[in-house]
């Protein structure tokens, strides 16, 4: 009798249990769609505020050659999820993306360049005929074909008449200095901002020798800040691939790449948020993956959104609160 009587206890207690847990589950759930709910809310008066009623928000595009078109799919998903972007920095390849979105371009018509990239033969720029010409005349290459690239889109523009304020890194050659271009013609900024030192000859520009910002400061994070950006999100391409090169020319721009690679991880410090496509296996002269690079952005940035907006929302959470 008394186990039996202990049965039926345990047997009470365990339902009694699962009617408890059954109601905070319940009450869980409803918690949390409350709290989706008030996301949502907070989100919307964030993004549709004014920027003077709210953190200004930089983007800090790094470089990476060819896997720099990944910038181009991470603005797509953000676009798409009307996250908010009131200044833009580049370097390199991002300096070209950030330059185009800042011009006012549309994110489709920005993402239509991976294909003229692909058209315009880019990567010619680092083919075998330019490289045994580098070898036999012991002079650098001019990049004919990113030249044009760059002069058909952004010729006659200023960085003062861009829609969104913009900024992009070079080097001084002979100094070492980083350069950061606020103001003056944005092709030639462009230009000095994606010219890779030891390969392609240096932009004379002022009395400074210009070559590619990326060996000083990959992802621009500093310069964000600079045009006066409060929050910061980063996107990174940085390369990841272990393929051995197979000429000296190869082997230069790995080296270029994994100096690169070194300074991202302490740019990405810097920065509020962090975005990175998997683009690590696309070399930097792989611009026939142009577009397979800008998928990759869209993919990463649309798995990452949201939680880009959750970190958003919490570092505004004081001022939205001073607004109430």
């Amino acid at each position: 009798m008394i186990f039996v009587g202990f049965i039926y206890i345990m047997r009470r207690v365990i339902i009694f249990i699962a009617v408890v847990l059954s109601a905070a589950t319940a009450r869980g759930a409803e918690l949390a769609k409350e709290d989706e709910i008030l996301r949502e809310l907070m989100w919307d008066k964030l993004s549709q505020a004014a920027p003077s009623a709210r953190p200004s928000v930089g983007l800090a595009l790094s470089g990476g050659g060819a896997r720099g078109f990944a910038h181009a799919g991470v603005l797509e998903a953000l676009d798409y999820a009307g996250f908010p972007i009131d200044k833009v920095a580049g370097t390199s390849m991002g300096a070209v993306i950030g330059a185009l979105y800042s011009s006012g371009m549309s994110v489709r018509e920005i993402l239509k360049f991976a294909g003229e990239a692909s058209a315009l033969n880019v990567s010619r720029d680092f083919g075998g005929v330019k490289f045994l010409n580098l070898l036999i005349t012991d002079r650098l290459i001019t990049p004919t074909y990113i030249n044009k690239f760059i002069e058909s889109n952004l010729g006659g523009l200023s960085i003062e008449e861009l829609k969104k304020p913009f900024a992009c890194v070079a080097m001084d050659f002979r100094t070492g200095e980083r350069i950061v271009f606020r103001e003056g013609p944005l092709a030639v900024a462009v230009r000095a901002s994606v010219n890779l030192p030891g390969i392609f000859a240096p932009l004379e520009y002022r009395h400074r020798y210009l070559v590619d910002g990326g060996i000083v400061d990959f992802i621009p994070v500093e310069s964000a800040r600079a045009l006066g950006s409060d929050w910061v999100l980063a996107s990174v391409t940085a390369g990841s691939s272990g393929e051995l090169p197979g000429n000296v020319l190869l082997s230069l721009l790995r080296v270029i790449d994994t100096q690169g690679a070194m300074l991202a991880k302490n740019g990405e410090r810097g920065a509020d948020f962090v975005i990175r496509p998997e683009v690590g296996a696309i070399r930097m002269t792989d611009f026939e993956e142009c577009a397979a690079a800008g998928e990759a952005g869209l993919v990463e940035a649309s798995r990452r959104v949201d939680r880009a907006r959750e970190a958003y929302l919490l570092f505004s959470a004081y001022r939205l609160l001073e607004a109430l």
